[in-house]
C-alpha cells in the first residue's frame, strides 16, 4: 500500500524523536511548536507546514531533506484493493483503547483521504481531540457515543455522523463488547 505524506511524515518524526530518546515536550520546547500540535501530526491528524517541519527537523538535530526522504509519490494505478484485515495498523499514543486499521490513504488534489476501521475496546473512554479536517463515521457494529460541542450523539449499528473534526471531540464505547467503526478522514494540505 503507497504511503501519504500525512502517514509517512508523521512515522519518520515520531521515530527520530524516540531514536534519540526524546519526548514530545522536550521537541516543542527545541522548536517552539506546540507539544499537541507535533502529537497531532505524529497521530496522523493533521499535515505540519514547511516552517513547522523546518523547526522540526532542527529540533531533532537533522536536515528536512533528511526527515522527508521517505515521501516519495508511486506510480498511479487504476484501483485499490485491500482483503479483509490486510490493513496496516497505526498506533496512536493519543486514543489508548481504540486500534486504528488504515484501508486507504492518499493524497487527492489538496486533501489527503483516509479511510480506517477502529475498534474500540468495551468500556472505553477516549478524551476530547481535533482534527484538521472533516470526518465521517459509520458504526459497523456496537455501541458508540460521541461528544461535540457539550452534545452527546448515540449511534447504534448502520448510523452516520458527519461532522467538523476541529471542534475537539469524545469517543465512547460504554459497552462490555468492542465496538466497530468505519471512518473516513478529509484533511486539508497546508501549502
Amino acid at each position: 500500500m503507497k504511503d501519504d505524506i500525512l502517514s509517512l511524515v508523521g512515522k519518520k518524526i515520531k521515530e527520530e524523536r524516540k531514536k534519540r530518546n526524546l519526548s514530545l515536550q522536550q521537541i516543542a520546547e527545541r522548536s517552539d511548536v506546540t507539544a499537541g500540535l507535533l502529537s497531532k501530526i505524529e497521530n496522523f491528524r493533521t499535515i505540519p507546514s514547511l516552517p513547522v517541519l523546518l523547526k522540526i527537523s532542527k529540533a531533532l538535530e537533522m536536515n528536512l531533506s533528511e526527515l522527508v526522504e521517505s515521501v516519495i509519490f508511486g506510480e498511479k494505478c487504476s484501483y485499490t484493493l485491500i482483503k479483509d484485515q490486510q490493513g496496516e495498523l497505526e498506533e496512536r499514543e493519543d486514543s489508548l483503547g481504540l486500534v486504528y486499521e488504515s484501508l486507504i490513504h492518499q493524497d487527492l488534489f489538496n486533501l489527503n483521504f483516509r479511510v480506517n476501521i477502529i475498534r474500540i475496546q468495551g468500556n472505553v473512554y477516549r478524551e476530547p481531540i481535533a482534527t484538521d479536517g472533516r470526518e465521517l463515521a459509520h458504526v459497523l457494529s456496537g455501541d458508540v457515543t460521541y461528544g461535540i460541542n457539550g452534545e452527546t450523539i448515540r449511534l447504534l449499528q448502520g448510523d452516520t455522523l458527519f461532522f467538523d473534526g476541529s471542534i475537539p471531540h469524545s469517543v465512547q464505547n460504554n459497552q462490555d463488547r468492542e465496538a466497530k467503526l468505519f471512518k473516513v478522514y478529509l484533511i486539508p494540505i497546508k501549502a
